[in-house]
């Protein structure tokens, strides 16, 4: 086998949460879970793309301004650059696995545009040097 294997510790968000199932290089597999009547930040990543497929719960995602709510099975791509999200308006917990692949793939190659919980990602400023 490739990949590691790592203990699987649930990670805590205020969205839900999430789960490493397995990595190697140049891939990761997670559990994510997002808990009734939340949602991910709408985002985007420089140096990764990201497969979701449903396992349970009935999502509403976003991938480049498209909408779409999707069933167990169902699935979507989400290309390098594009803004996406997850939200789960349903009663129970949506469960989606999200194979992430690229370059890197560090939890700090998030941009965030729009975030519930107040961790939009503040706007780059750079400073010019005086003349």
């Amino acid at each position: 086998m490739t990949g590691s294997r790592r203990a699987r510790a649930f990670v805590k968000r205020p969205w839900g949460g999430y789960e490493v199932l397995e990595e190697g290089p140049g891939y990761k597999v997670k559990r994510l879970i997002v808990a009734p009547g939340h949602r991910l930040s709408l985002q985007r990543h420089r140096r990764r793309a990201e497969h979701w497929v449903v396992v349970a719960g009935r999502p509403r995602v976003l991938v480049a301004g498209r909408a779409r709510r999707l069933r167990a099975r169902g699935w979507v791509s989400v290309p390098l650059g594009a803004w996406h999200r997850i939200e789960n308006p349903g009663r129970d917990p949506a469960v989606l696995i999200e194979v992430q692949h690229g370059s890197y793939l560090g939890e700090d190659d998030i941009i965030r545009r729009e975030d519930d919980y107040e961790r939009v990602t503040a706007p780059t400023v750079l400073l010019r040097p005086r003349r």
